[in-house]
């Protein structure tokens, strides 16, 4: 057993969720509160976490309803995504000062059964945030559902739906290094487009707030697609199922237009274009896909060390900026991964 002492720091703040969102989150849907921690057990470890990272996919779990992964807890701390350093430990398989991804995120200390956390080595040259987008998580999600999901081939044409987010970012370059024949990105906002077609290296970019999507997309993809890595749904699923060609492949990861929905949602007008065209949708929850992690932190982190591969960040700081931070990256605030340094 480890003889590791036990950091004095037992005082942990934390995001709860107090009522349940009915459409947009409310500043008072959420509450942050102070509390004191147990002494740690056999096994277990605390975490000083150091980034925190806040998603789309939250504002399902803000819902009671049954999905692939459980729903927030009322009056309970928030979890998710976040990276820190072991600051106390009363296990074999950590030591104080280990860095260690895990999902106790959403407060300033973590504690748990050391199995809940992994170490991670440092990467020379990158901040540790990188093990939260695209060595983390993120990046695997844009990995699986390019490669596995939608079947990816080389002289593909792939149009990536919300191209500057986190994921979209990885999908558009792991397209352009695998060979892709045009990559196209919709983003909201014209910062957005020249960043995709400059730093991320999309071939053609376009702001869906300029006007019909279907249109700008035709206008983009005058040949059609062959994948669609779709992170909005909506009229951009639309408008991907009328420029597919023959035998065309979409991995559904997201669908973010319709997260704050209080009604419900028409389906795509034309989902006869499907069985016209032969298509293929598969949607994908990144959990199923674990066992490809070496295979995509080894060729992504090869990318990385020779310079072909970059990520942005939009780094907010303290934990109390927490919630704002969620809403803004609902709002698209963010380029890149959204993070929290919890300082």
């Amino acid at each position: 057993m480890s003889t590791n002492a036990e950091s004095p720091a037992s005082t942990t703040r934390e995001w709860q969720l107090a009522a349940r969102p009915v459409g947009w989150p409310k500043n008072d849907d959420f509450r942050f509160v102070e509390r004191e921690l147990p002494d740690l057990q056999p096994g277990e470890v605390r975490v000083r976490n150091t980034y925190i990272s806040v998603d789309p996919y939250m504002r399902g779990r803000m819902n009671d309803v049954k999905s692939y992964i459980p729903p927030f807890q009322l009056d309970e701390a928030m979890t998710g995504g976040a990276v820190g350093e072991v600051v106390a430990s009363r296990s074999d398989d950590l030591a104080v000062g280990d860095t260690v991804l895990h999902f106790d995120g959403w407060r300033t200390l973590a504690q748990g059964p050391a199995k809940n956390y992994r170490k991670v080595s440092k990467v020379p040259g990158l901040p540790e945030s990188v093990f939260l987008h695209v060595l983390g998580m993120t990046g695997l999600t844009a990995y699986v559902g390019l490669l596995d999901i939608a079947e990816f081939k080389e002289g593909d044409t792939v149009f990536v739906s919300g191209a500057a987010g986190a994921v979209g970012s990885v999908v558009g370059q792991i397209a352009r290094l695998k060979g892709a024949k045009r990559v196209i990105g919709s983003a909201g906002s014209q910062e957005k487009v020249d960043l995709l077609t400059g730093k991320y290296g999309f071939d053609a970019a376009f702001n869906y707030k300029d006007g019909d999507v279907r249109e700008q997309l035709a206008q983009a993809a005058p040949e059609g697609i062959d994948v669609y890595f779709d992170n909005v749904g909506g009229d951009h699923l639309e408008a991907a199922l009328k420029a597919f060609n023959n035998d065309g492949r979409a991995a559904l990861c997201g669908m973010i237009s319709v997260y704050n929905a209080t009604e419900p949602q028409p389906a795509p007008r034309n989902l006869f274009e499907t069985i016209k065209k032969g298509l293929t949708l598969r949607g994908f929850t990144v959990g199923g896909y674990y066992h490809r992690f070496d295979a995509f932190a080894a060729e992504v982190g090869e990318w990385l060390s020779k310079g072909d591969f970059v990520y942005d960040e939009t780094v907010v700081d303290g934990i109390e900026q927490t919630r704002d931070a969620f809403l803004d990256m609902l709002r698209g605030a963010n380029v890149g991964k959204m993070l929290v340094r919890v300082g």
